[in-house]
């Protein structure tokens, strides 16, 4: 009988024979030989893009202070107009 691949996970070498387990230091080698591969992966961006992706970042955070500050008051406002300003009339 001849074994498919239908079973096995995408990106896995074909077995051959049995699997070979892995001690707990074969799995941490392996698995920082993966972090160094996807390092390498990684680009650098430029001064320019660097410098916009900050100003996108303040302007955004500076948009939402702003946004939420508004809010803030509205709710505020409508909350005083609604219970009143908490004084009690006896």
């Amino acid at each position: 009988m001849s074994q498919t691949t239908a079973g096995r996970a995408s990106g896995q070498p074909p077995e051959q024979g049995a699997e070979s387990p892995r001690g707990v230091f074969g799995r941490l080698f392996l698995f920082l030989r993966q972090v160094v591969g996807e390092l390498r992966k990684v680009v650098t961006p430029t001064r320019h893009e660097l410098v916009n992706y900050v100003l996108v970042v303040l302007v955004f955070v500076a948009f939402m202070m702003v946004l939420i500050s508004v809010l803030d008051l509205a709710f505020g406002q409508a909350a005083l107009w609604i219970f009143g300003q908490g004084d009690a009339a006896g």
